[in-house]
């Protein structure tokens, strides 16, 4: 049987248009959680006439936002795709790289138009990629508020479109189209600020309704009308870049936009399947600012299930059959508890005094220089060109600061790149490290925290990146495309969302797919 042939008995009908939906930093468990307060068109819509997989995860330490979107656009471990953290070191010339950022294109819609993001260092092709390369009749388009976010999950085709933080209108580079479309042209020359930056974030329920209890932000209602039910939300001190970024707005605009190109580019009109990638970062800031034990929380995802019933509603009306719309809901990764939540408050790993104290420590054995570059995401790196002046071994060194590593409160684990690269871990945590490994660009050492610590960040109650439950364990739905509503439990490798979906559509796997296809019904 060919690949379209099995494609075409895997789902009843293929779809003419695919909608991923990621919202950043949502549990697996936040769907049950609130289920009392979600409507019957939102999050139940897809649970309820979906396929549900409830032991979804990622299994790797480094769960940050740029790395889970690389492994579910390609299919693949970090190990395997190489994006390890928005940034890494150059080794050859001791510099930061930065994973999008390109200054050999330009701008479009931008303040300055100077040095914007691009693919270039992306390595792996996507679902985008295998899709266009299948069929340059299909379309697709990625929109997210943060342009990493954008680009890494629209990959090298297709349109992939930003929130511009200097002017806060929607923006792309030159390395998609020479000039921005007139149909996001037309949606920039809308009143923005008007139609959803003005007003105070309120509750969307009476207090009463609310499972969390803390708060700072959010103004709550004891009594709430039809009348005083607020349309707009945003924050009364925030600039419209941190409104649309760190209240619920930002979501409402991001799925206003995604309405906006659907009907635009007339996607899923024709024949050809046509992608749309809705990356919702602003739930992670959310998450990261108020922590997810929060009310802030818990009124943006009710806020978002609103949003996307009527998102839903939008997309059903204009394509009409929903066995012609397939929808991939998931997370990048969840979240950690809220610090105010830890019996010890003080689990916080301080980097900047980690970097001080070991680069004082290698001076101290070695004689003074930089001997560490910096600390990025768990990861230390080594000044090589110091260590090869002194014609030292790196592996030495590595294997030194490693050990050393382990002193320090809050570290669990710490293994160096050379234990990486030359053994193969099969199980336990040190498989979770290894897949999250890749040569060229992580560091010299990789340290885990243990579990409920984070980083210290400045007005971070919350973050990700762990091999814990918590940040690994997120929800996973496919509905539409004549799926039948269906709940699994056993467990399922989050690598098989982009083989799953290329089976649904009709086209090859992304080349360095690892994930196998999820069986449904």
């Amino acid at each position: 049987m060919t690949l379209g042939a099995a494609a075409q008995a895997f789902a009843a009908e293929k779809p003419k248009l695919v909608i991923n939906i990621v919202v950043s930093s949502m549990r697996a468990d936040d769907i049950d959680r609130y289920a009392s307060n979600f409507s019957s068109g939102g999050f139940r819509r897809l649970t309820e006439g979906g396929a549900v997989f409830t032991d979804s995860r990622y299994n790797y330490m480094q769960t940050l936002t740029p790395v889970s979107l690389a492994t579910l656009s390609t299919g693949a471990m970090p190990s395997t795709h190489g994006v390890v953290s928005r940034r890494w070191s150059d080794y050859a010339n001791n510099n930061n790289v930065y994973l999008t950022t390109d200054d050999d294109v330009t701008g479009l819609d931008c303040r300055d138009g100077k040095g914007c993001h691009s693919p270039r260092n992306l390595i792996a092709p996507t679902l985008n990629d295998a899709m266009i390369q299948a069929d340059s009749c299909s379309r697709s388009v990625t929109i997210a508020i943060d342009p990493e976010s954008a680009v890494i999950m629209g990959g090298r085709s297709g349109f992939s479109f930003w929130i511009d933080d200097d002017r806060c209108r929607w923006a792309t580079s030159s390395y998609y189209t020479p000039y921005l479309p007139g149909w996001v042209k037309e949606y920039n020359d809308e009143d923005l600020r008007a139609r959803f930056l003005t007003g105070t974030w309120q509750s969307r329920f009476n207090k009463d309704k609310y499972i969390n209890s803390r708060h700072s932000s959010i103004v709550m209602l004891e009594q709430m009308t039809k009348e005083t039910r607020p349309r707009q939300i945003s924050g009364e001190q925030l600039r419209d870049i941190e409104k649309i970024e760190r209240t619920p707005v930002g979501n409402t605009l991001l799925l206003d936009f995604a309405k906006y190109a659907i009907t635009s580019m007339n996607l899923g009109a024709d024949d050809h399947t046509d992608v749309l990638n809705i990356c919702l970062d602003t739930s992670r800031n959310i998450a990261e600012r108020f922590g997810p034990e929060s009310v802030e929380y818990e009124d943006m995802l009710y806020r978002l299930d609103y949003d996307l019933d009527l998102f839903l509603d939008y997309v059903c009306t204009l394509v009409k059959d929903e066995r012609s719309i397939l929808v991939v809901f998931t997370s990048d990764h969840g979240t950690s508890p809220s610090y105010d939540k830890i019996a010890d408050s003080r689990k916080r790993f301080n980097v900047r005094q980690f970097e001080v104290i070991v680069n004082a420590f290698l001076s101290a054995r070695y004689g003074q220089g930089q001997w560490i570059l910096g600390y990025i995401d768990h990861s230390i790196y080594i000044n090589h060109n110091l260590v090869y002046d002194k014609d030292m071994s790196i592996a030495d060194i590595q294997n030194e600061v490693a050990t050393f590593a382990m002193q320090f409160r809050g570290v669990s684990h710490a293994l160096s790149s050379t234990a990486m690269r030359t053994s193969y871990f099969g199980s336990g945590y040190a498989q979770k490290m290894q897949n999250s490994f890749y040569p060229r660009r992580s560091g010299d050492v990789i340290i885990n925290l243990m579990p409920e610590w984070i980083e210290e960040r400045e007005e971070c109650r919350s973050h990700s990146g762990s091999m814990y439950g918590y940040d690994t364990h997120v929800p996973l739905i496919f509905w539409g495309a004549g799926i039948a509503p269906q709940r699994h439990d056993e467990p399922v490798d989050m690598t098989s969302v982009a083989p799953t979906t290329a089976r649904l559509i009709g086209i090859s796997e992304p080349a360095a797919s690892e994930g196998t296809v999820l069986k449904l019904k």
